[in-house]
């Protein structure tokens, strides 16, 4: 990372205040960053195990203006965030949004600040954190239009909740261990070539909206904001990369068959 890197990334996601390593430029930049850079996986769905170097992110995510998953999302904000002066490390967690765990195949980013450690997650599809969360356990922790709690489990750690309609929904479970780069890149490769990964056998993409979030399983768009969810069936390949561009910011170079055959 540069000062030239550093500079064209925060232009890409509109930041254009001052920052420095303090709270309210850790929020400002996930918000900007989450709102920007699309959450999507249409290389992993074309073959292609993504490259994980500062340099390949940097490429992909900011001069191609495409975007990626946790690795990639979470990995830029890690070098963006590091070069910035940030305190910050990886961690890997387990996702829990089905009946079984996943193994560590989610990419987190552990800021500490102040002495008090903040999960600063910019990757987590439809799911993802609109603000930095404080590692404070049984309490609510709510941002503009989401209400979080960590809690502690004898076998996964801690596990992160968002409240649902009733109760309490797992999403994803993690420890306060070390993460080498060997474990990130396991977690990278099986995410990214495993019949049993979701990402390998479904388009998905996502993006921020100052009211809520745009989303794309496969051929069906959704727009939801507070209250109200607008559905499109992508029934063409002209309405389906037209809806990439205009909704996401995406410009593939990926035969149109190559997607259908996941739909």
């Amino acid at each position: 990372m540069n000062s030239e890197m550093l500079a064209n990334y925060l232009n890409k996601i509109g930041m254009k205040s001052h920052i420095e390593p303090a709270l309210d430029s850790l929020k400002k930049i996930h918000q900007l960053q989450h709102s920007r850079i699309p959450f999507e996986n249409f290389d992993v769905i074309n073959g292609t195990t993504p490259f994980l170097s500062e340099a390949a992110l940097y490429q992909k995510l900011v001069i191609q203006e495409r975007g990626g998953y946790c690795f990639e999302l979470n990995g830029l904000l890690s070098h963006i965030l590091k070069f910035v002066g940030f305190d910050v490390r990886p961690l890997l967690g387990r996702v829990h949004l089905e009946e079984k765990p996943s193994g560590r195949g989610h990419f987190i980013n552990l800021v500490t600040l102040g002495g008090r450690p903040w999960i600063v997650d910019a990757g987590f599809g439809a799911n993802t954190p609109r603000a930095p969360l404080p590692v404070i356990f049984n309490q609510e922790i709510s941002t503009d239009i989401q209400t979080f709690r960590f809690i502690k489990d004898e076998c996964f750690g801690i596990i992160l909740q968002e409240q649902s309609n009733p109760g309490w929904r797992n999403l994803y479970s993690l420890d306060m261990g070390h993460v080498c780069e060997g474990d990130i890149a396991y977690g990278n490769h099986f995410t990214s070539t495993s019949a049993d990964s979701v990402f390998v056998s479904t388009c998905v993409a996502s993006l921020r909206t100052d009211e809520g979030l745009i989303t794309l399983l496969n051929n069906q768009l959704k727009i939801k904001r507070p209250g109200s969810t607008r559905e499109i069936i992508l029934e063409s390949e002209q309405s389906y990369f037209s809806a990439l561009k205009t909704y996401f910011g995406i410009e593939l170079n990926i035969p149109y068959q190559e997607i259908t055959k996941h739909f």
